[in-house]
C-alpha cells in the first residue's frame, strides 16, 4: 500500500460523511469479509498480495472513521489531521491501531489477523432480498489550489471558487433515463448484487460482488437520456464556499465533503481536496507556527542599545536591544507567530538581530574608525558563553 495513493477512507468501505457508525461497522465486516488474507490461501501469489493490502487498506479506514475524535480531524483536514504522518505512511500509521482489536470488536472474539481461525467460518453478506443490496455509485474527487498570504494563514479564510465538473443532469435528474422509466436487471432481479457459492478449505462459502450488468443498481434504464447519454450527469459549474482553518501550510490538503464530481445516477457525490499554496512574504520566514524575522540595526546601536520596531501578523511591536548586542542574537517573541493547526496556542516569532556593517565610508568616518579600533573597549574579548557555537543555538529555545 505504500507504493500506491492513499484511498480516501470513506471510499475504502463505501460509506459517506454522514453514515451512522452501525452503518460504518458494517461496511467494514463486509469489507473484512471480503478480503481477510485467510479467505485467499489458495489464490495466487498476486490475489493473495491484492486481498491483504485491500484488507489493510479498509482496517484502517474504520479505525479512523469508527472513532468520532479521529473521524472529525479527518473530516476537516483530510490525511493531514492525522496523527503519526498517516497521509503518507499505511497501514499501522497510527500509535493506537490495533487490528485484533478492531476485529475484535466489529466480530466478537476469535476473529485474529495473522492464522488464527478460532472456529470462524465465512458466510453471505449480500444482504437480504428485495433491492436492500443495490450500490450507490460514487463521482470521483476533485483537486483545486487556493494561494494563501500570511494574514489569511494566520486568521483564517473564506474562499469562493468556480469549480467545473460533473452535476446532475438537469433533464433527467440524475436517472439517466429519458422519460423516467427503468425495469429490473435481468442479471441480479433487482438485487444489485450477484451471489457464487465455492467450496474452500473452510467448506461451503458465499461472495457476493456488484451485478456486472446493472453496475449495483438493481435496475436497467430502457431508453438513455439524450442530455447525459444515460449517466445522470452533465459537465457544470459550482461555486462553492470554502472555510480555510488558520495555520494551515504549504502542500497541506483540506478535504470538502460531497463537493466533487456528482455520481452517476443519482449516486454519492466525491470530495473537493483543496490544496494549500502560501504566498513568500517580503519579511519573514516560516517554520511550521514559528515566524522569524530579520532585524538589521546599526554599529552605535548594538554598542548604546536602543528600541527597534519589528513587524508581525497583527501589527508592529517595540523591542529592546541590549546595550552590547552582537551580531546574530535571538530574541523571541512569545505568541506572536502563527496558530498550531492540528492543536492549540501560537507559534513565537524570533527575531534575529544582525548588526550592518557598511561596505563603505568616507574620509572622516575612517578617521574615526581608527581612533576607535585603538581603544581597548573596541578590541574583541568575548566571554565563554559568546564563544561557544551551542549558546547561540539555546537562543531559539529559551
Amino acid at each position: 500500500m505504500a507504493d500506491k495513493q492513499k484511498r480516501d477512507y470513506y471510499e475504502v468501505l463505501g460509506v459517506n460523511k454522514n453514515s451512522t457508525p452501525d452503518e460504518i461497522k458494517s461496511a467494514y465486516r463486509k469489507a473484512a469479509l471480503k478480503w481477510h488474507p485467510d479467505k485467499w490461501v489458495n489464490g495466487t501469489d498476486a490475489e493473495k498480495k491484492t486481498a491483504e493490502e485491500n484488507f489493510k487498506e479498509a482496517s484502517e479506514a474504520y479505525s479512523v472513521l469508527s472513532d468520532a475524535n479521529k473521524k472529525a480531524r479527518y473530516d476537516q483536514f483530510g490525511f493531514a489531521g492525522m496523527d503519526g504522518g498517516s497521509a503518507g505512511g499505511g497501514f499501522g500509521g497510527f500509535a493506537d491501531f490495533d487490528l485484533n482489536d478492531i476485529l475484535n470488536s466489529v466480530f466478537g472474539r476469535g476473529f485474529d489477523f495473522g492464522g488464527g481461525r478460532g472456529g470462524f467460518s465465512f458466510s453471505s453478506f449480500g444482504g437480504g432480498g428485495g433491492r436492500g443490496g443495490t450500490v450507490k455509485q460514487r463521482g470521483s474527487n476533485l483537486r483545486v489550489k487556493v494561494k494563501l498570504n500570511l494574514s489569511e494563514i494566520a486568521h483564517g479564510a473564506k474562499k469562493k471558487i468556480k469549480v467545473s465538473k460533473y452535476v446532475t443532469c438537469t433533464h433527467c435528474h440524475g436517472s439517466g433515463s429519458e422519460d423516467g422509466s427503468t425495469e429490473t436487471c435481468p442479471t441480479c432481479h433487482g438485487r444489485g448484487q450477484v451471489v457464487q457459492t465455492v467450496n474452500s478449505f473452510f467448506g461451503q462459502m458465499q461472495t457476493a460482488s456488484v451485478c456486472p450488468t446493472c453496475g449495483g443498481q438493481g435496475t436497467v434504464i430502457k431508453k438513455k437520456c439524450t442530455h447525459c447519454g444515460g449517466e445522470g450527469i452533465m459537465k457544470g459549474e459550482e461555486i462553492i464556499d470554502i472555510d480555510i482553518p488558520a495555520g494551515v501550510g504549504e502542500g497541506m490538503q483540506l478535504t470538502v465533503r460531497g463537493k466533487g464530481n456528482a455520481g452517476p445516477h443519482n449516486g454519492i457525490n466525491g470530495d473537493l481536496l483543496v490544496l494549500i499554496e502560501e504566498e513568500a512574504h517580503p519579511d519573514f520566514e516560516r517554520d511550521e507556527s514559528t515566524l522569524i524575522y530579520n532585524l538589521f540595526i546599526t554599529i552605535p546601536e548594538a554598542i548604546m542599545g536602543t528600541q527597534a520596531e519589528v513587524p508581525t501578523v497583527d501589527g508592529k511591536v517595540r523591542v529592546k536591544i541590549a546595550p552590547g548586542t552582537q551580531s546574530g542574537k535571538v530574541l523571541r517573541l512569545r505568541g506572536k507567530g502563527l496558530p498550531v493547526v492540528n492543536g492549540y496556542g501560537m507559534g513565537d516569532m524570533l527575531v534575529n538581530v544582525n548588526v550592518w556593517i557598511p561596505k563603505k565610508f568616507n574620509k572622516k568616518e575612517e578617521e574615526l574608525l581608527q581612533q576607535l579600533s585603538q581603544s581597548e573597549n573596541f578590541r574583541p574579548n568575548p566571554t565563554a558563553e559568546e564563544k561557544s557555537f551551542f549558546s547561540k543555538i539555546k537562543d531559539y529555545f529559551n
